[in-house]
């Protein structure tokens, strides 16, 4: 953990809520090796959550594209206007 502590230049306790929730929500597995804890990733927890926003992606991409379109348009209108 003191390697995150320093890594991510927060305080410990800090890491300590954070990797408790992730190890609650089984996002983290952790194995005691001596006086350390090691944490590994599990990322199979955030598969549901990758096959939800996937179906989205698309939809998603469409509007913002045709925000891009509205935006420039409104540039486009604001220059001829200056």
């Amino acid at each position: 953990m003191n390697a995150l502590v320093e890594q991510l230049q927060v305080a410990q306790p800090v890491v300590s809520k954070h990797l408790r929730v992730l190890r609650e929500v089984g996002l983290v597995q952790v194995r005691d090796e001596g006086r350390q804890r090691i944490y590994r990733l599990d990322p199979g927890p955030l598969r549901a959550v990758f096959d939800w926003v996937k179906d989205y992606e698309r939809l998603w991409a469409e509007r913002f594209d045709l925000l891009d379109e509205v935006l420039k348009d409104l540039k486009r209108e604001n220059q001829e206007q200056e």
